[in-house]
């Protein structure tokens, strides 16, 4: 359902608009619990964002940073017009939920997009318990990144599915890339940072910088979160007081286990109990092997509660029917997988051509014959063409020690090797530009043992990769089909095994989130071999 009026204003063709004056700051993001058969008035619009001393020019759902938070019953259905006023065509996708194929937000494959000025309509259905978010699907790296996101929890009918608990505390994680005081300029024409991903400067929980909450002694705190990160893994801990996983991305856990830090790649989300035992200042923080980010504080103030849930706090509990999942997890596991699906990334070359110095020139059938003066191929007798003399040396921009007279991958993290003199002048001018809160545990490097990429370690190199040069493909190795030529076919109640394979064999090896859209419900088996302990 959607009207395509359009604005009279068209957007600039060279950068998107980044001047705050005269737009009202951004709110905080309003609570909205919907009854079954609700509507929802959802607004696409520019916002000032204060990020401390610095106003910037963001994007906001009904003018909040996140969007509001939707809170619905499970099996309830609502409506949302959704009103377009941004800088660009958009869509809105419902994150995780199993919905209607034309309301999943996916542009040109189930939805046109909507047009500045245009509007549209969504019927958003919610059948499975748990935390949910929105966001849209186009131009992600931009828009999502300027504030378009928002949470959704979706409430069970049973009383007892999650333990008790005294309060909800609902949470967005992301970061926000800031140069001199400024969002760092984004590409109209096309997306860049495609090799790593678009690392932030300024970490923002629920919108803010610095947010700060208030609890009190006795309290069991439900924190639940979502990582709303373009590339950034978090890694939330808080010192001080006991924390319990109950809940994933698709509802309650298996078994709800005490847990010291919870790992949350983008777009996956998690749901947290805390204990808070006793007053004074706690600190959530992001923990990697070699940093340590505040996210938020939070003020434990010494009043009394009527009646403490430490007793229920400390006695975990088990999901009865993911219990009944774990009984046929074998046969499942013995099973050979229905569909395989490879990750691969293939990087161009991306040495600078100046047209200065020497020329060289060689035959495109047999590159190893070159010559400095124009010919013919002795080989096959091809005239012999115009190219650039190869790079004097390579070298990986994640480990720059490692170098080699001939093109490759490196030993240490299997990336691709690029020219000595672009890594070099990258490393001149590059910066880490860290947020100035982060405390370092020790000497940094890049990666670790869990294969996590925790910083943007290239920064110029990546700064250069864009969509045109810098490609991620999914591949189907059974079928041969790449990326959009893969055509898998399912009937409605299918349950079928797929296994995704991170290939190492890649220009640029590292992790990766991965999401079925509108698939709605689906169970990690393994990991490498291994049974997963705790189903989601």
């Amino acid at each position: 359902m959607q009207d395509d009026a359009r604005s009279d204003s068209p957007m600039p063709a060279e950068s998107f608009p980044t001047d705050p004056t005269g737009l009202l700051e951004a709110s905080r993001p309003a609570l909205m619990e919907l009854a079954d058969g609700g509507d929802l008035s959802l607004h696409v619009g520019p916002v000032a964002k204060r990020l401390g001393d610095t106003v910037v020019r963001m994007l906001g759902y009904n003018g909040s940073i996140p969007g509001p938070t939707l809170k619905v019953r499970q099996g309830s259905e609502v409506t949302v017009n959704v009103t377009n006023d941004g800088d660009l065509d958009t869509t809105v996708h419902w994150h995780g939920l199993r919905l209607d194929n034309q309301y999943d937000g996916v542009p040109h494959e189930t939805q046109i997009p909507i047009p500045v000025g245009g509007r549209f309509t969504y019927k958003i259905r919610f059948p499975d318990p748990g935390l949910y978010w929105y966001h849209p699907h186009i131009r992600e790296d931009y828009t999502q990144e300027m504030g378009l996101y928002g949470n959704i929890l979706v409430v069970p009918p049973e009383p007892d599915y999650w333990p008790p608990a005294d309060r909800d505390v609902v949470l967005t994680l992301d970061d926000l890339l800031l140069e001199d005081g400024k969002i760092a300029p984004f590409s109209v024409s096309e997306t860049t940072h495609t090799a790593m991903g678009r690392f932030g400067t300024v970490l923002l929980v629920s919108g803010e910088p610095d947010l700060a909450l208030t609890a009190r002694p006795g309290e069991v705190l439900r924190l639940w979160l979502t990582n709303t990160a373009n590339t950034r893994v978090f890694n939330v801990r808080l010192p001080g007081v006991r924390m319990k996983l109950v809940g994933g991305d698709s509802g309650r856990v298996e078994h709800e286990e005490f847990v010291s830090d919870v790992l949350l790649a983008p777009s996956e989300r998690a749901v947290v109990d805390v204990l808070i035992d006793r007053p004074g200042q706690l600190t959530l923080e992001h923990r990697t092997p070699n940093r340590s980010y505040p996210l938020a504080s939070i003020t434990v103030i010494d009043q009394p509660i009527a009646r403490s849930l430490e007793r229920e706090f400390q006695a975990p509990r088990h999901a009865p029917e993911l219990a009944a999942e774990r009984e046929r997890l074998d046969a499942w596991l013995a099973a050979p997988p229905d569909k395989t699906l490879a990750l691969v990334a293939e990087m161009d070359d991306l040495t600078p051509q100046t047209g200065d110095g020497p020329v060289v020139y060689a035959c495109p059938m047999h590159p190893e014959v070159t010559s400095e003066e124009p010919g013919r191929c002795p080989e096959c007798g091809m005239k012999l063409l115009a190219t650039t003399p190869p790079p004097a040396g390579y070298t990986c921009p994640m480990h720059p020690e490692m170098t080699s007279e001939q093109p490759g991958r490196c030993p240490e993290c299997g990336m691709k090797l690029l020219a000595a003199e672009l890594v070099s002048q990258a490393a001149d001018h590059g910066h880490m530009n860290h947020d100035e809160h982060a405390h370092d545990e020790h000497e940094h490097g890049h990666g670790s043992a869990d294969g996590i990429e925790w910083e943007d370690d290239m920064v110029e190199v990546n700064r250069l990769t864009t969509t045109a040069n810098m490609h991620w493909k999914l591949l189907d190795p059974t079928s041969g089909a790449a990326g959009n030529e893969i055509d898998w076919r399912f009937t409605v109640g299918d349950r079928v095994k797929i296994r995704l394979v991170n290939e190492m064999d890649s220009d640029h090896p590292m992790h990766h989130p991965f999401h079925l859209h509108g698939a709605g419900r689906f169970l990690v088996l393994a990991r490498d071999g291994i049974a997963e302990p705790n189903l989601v």
